[in-house]
């Protein structure tokens, strides 16, 4: 039985990524938790805040795997003093420190869930992200992940253990938050959005079924050793077909006002949000075709069923409330 070492077991990935391993009668998973709340039927084990000085001793003790999903999420409006020195501390010291004493204790792959924004922040007037792109992040966020993937292949090629890297777009499901919540609830309400001229652009989203599904496949699969991944539902679609296929999701009829993209960008110069403008009217995609070819996997959920998930559970959360 394989012993698979799981943090970051309480976030939006990381809890279903869980339940998922914990029905895996071949894997035996052990998950590190911030604060002394253990799981009731998971053996947890308690380090406190991930740093470059965080314990890992006791959880890798046996371990075959390290999955690492805990980090310091991206913030739209970070007002800390220094961004990237905060991200730094989590995401690249906390992440080498834990990948330094995973090799300590024999641990013989680690994968790391990395994101996009080391690709980019858009695609727009550009060909599709590939694994292969160099790595161009433009904020705090993307930059501290950018340079955790570097120190985890550094480590590997001077070691026996294995990496590797998972980038997904965005990642939505059931108990989504953020923006994709907030924007399930509009839809929800029947408030009209002004997107329907956003029809031209392309994102690409990936459902955490799917991702989770790509992550337990990395677990075993051979040749996912020493690899970089990209990660989506393989479905692009504009901002406008989005917000349609929510509002068919949760049941609800489709209002979009046709307000001229020009207007967003004028709007987003006038106010100092062009970075939001640009992800709401641009584009970002991604190419798995090296993903899918290498692992011999495709994404097993459609865009369709990922969307219906989350609106049943949304919906639910709500009436619950």
């Amino acid at each position: 039985m394989a012993k698979v070492l799981l943090t970051g077991a309480t976030g939006f990935v990381g809890s279903t990524l869980l339940a998922r391993l914990k029905k895996q009668s071949e894997i035996q998973v052990v998950v590190t938790t911030r604060k002394d709340t253990p799981e009731t039927d998971v053996n947890t084990i308690f380090v406190g805040d991930v740093n470059g000085a965080t314990d890992f001793s006791v959880a890798l003790r046996d371990t075959d795997t390290v999955i690492h999903c805990a980090a310091r999420a991206h913030i739209m409006s970070d007002d800390v003093p220094d961004p990237l020195s905060e991200y730094r501390r989590v995401n690249v010291a906390g992440t080498l420190n834990l990948a330094q004493q995973a090799v300590k204790y024999g641990v013989k792959r680690f994968i790391f869930i990395s994101s996009i924004k080391v690709n980019g922040e858009s695609t727009t007037s550009k060909p599709k992200f590939t694994a292969f792109d160099i790595p161009a992040p433009l904020d705090a966020y993307g930059q501290s992940k950018m340079e955790a993937e570097q120190a985890l292949f550094e480590l590997s090629r001077e070691t026996s253990m294995e990496v590797v890297i998972i980038r997904p777009t965005l990642v939505y499901g059931p108990a989504v938050k953020a923006n994709f919540a907030s924007l399930l609830g509009i839809v929800l309400k029947g408030i009209p959005l002004p997107f329907a001229c956003i029809c031209n652009n392309k994102r690409s989203l990936v459902s955490v079924t799917n991702l989770v599904d790509l992550i337990i496949t990395c677990i075993e699969h051979p040749k996912a050793a020493n690899q970089t991944f990209l990660v989506s539902d393989d479905h692009d679609v504009s901002t406008s077909e989005m917000v349609r296929e929510m509002a068919i999701a949760l049941g609800k009829p489709t209002w979009q006002i046709p307000v001229p993209v020009w207007c967003y960008a004028v709007a987003g110069k006038l106010f100092s949000k062009s970075d939001i403008v640009d992800r709401l009217t641009g584009s970002l995609q991604v190419d798995i075709t090296h993903t899918k070819e290498t692992l011999d996997w495709i994404p097993k959920e459609t865009m369709q069923e990922g969307f219906k998930k989350t609106a049943v559970a949304f919906l639910q959360s709500k009436s619950s409330r």
